[in-house]
């Protein structure tokens, strides 16, 4: 075989072995998507922060991470990809109200942390409103079978009804195969 030949091989090899660790890889990425709903409460002050609390969102970690042929010990990160809002009640309002809004994760035994904002929302009437996502790895509170959200809002104007709002969430699961 000459050199030409020995090298060809030898790229063709190492394309193949590159392209099927990819393949690999995308069989042990998934997506794991949660929605709550959140109700901020009518006459709600102006130009001062306060935050709505839900109640602890199973997270079905363990049956999800089953579904995809992996474990909660096999995990290497979840990423936050999407968070979004949409306001389902009242019929006919807007998030105009809202000057700036975060969402925070908190779990058992962590320390909270911010995982999506909007400083500036936009005043232009709408019902759907995304948000900047955070970079963070937040497989710790995901493999907890609880966790919540915590809304921190503040408003520009008084609302004279309770605003129902569906929260969306979206994240990334990276997890190694299972026995390996």
């Amino acid at each position: 075989m000459t050199h030409l030949g020995s090298f060809s091989l030898l790229f063709i090899t190492v394309l193949v072995l590159v392209s099927s660790c990819k393949k690999v890889d995308k069989l042990t990425q998934f997506d794991m998507e949660y929605t709550e709903t959140v109700i901020i409460p009518s006459s709600t002050g102006i130009d001062l922060p306060f935050s709505i609390v839900q109640p602890d969102i199973e997270s079905n970690s363990t049956s999800t991470f089953e579904a995809n042929d992996t474990r909660k010990d096999l995990i290497e990160e979840i990423r936050l990809t999407q968070l979004d809002l949409t306001l389902t009640s009242p019929e006919n309002g807007d998030f105009d109200f809202l000057e700036e809004i975060e969402i925070f994760i908190e779990a058992e035994g962590l320390e909270e942390k911010r995982i999506a904002y909007l400083s500036e929302v936009p005043t232009n009437s709408t019902r759907f409103l995304d948000l900047t996502v955070s970079d963070s790895d937040l497989k710790e509170f995901i493999k907890k079978d609880e966790f919540s959200l915590r809304v921190r809002t503040v408003t520009d104007e008084t609302i004279n009804s309770d605003h129902h709002i569906e929260v969306h969430s979206s994240f990334f699961v990276d997890a190694k195969i299972l026995g390996q």
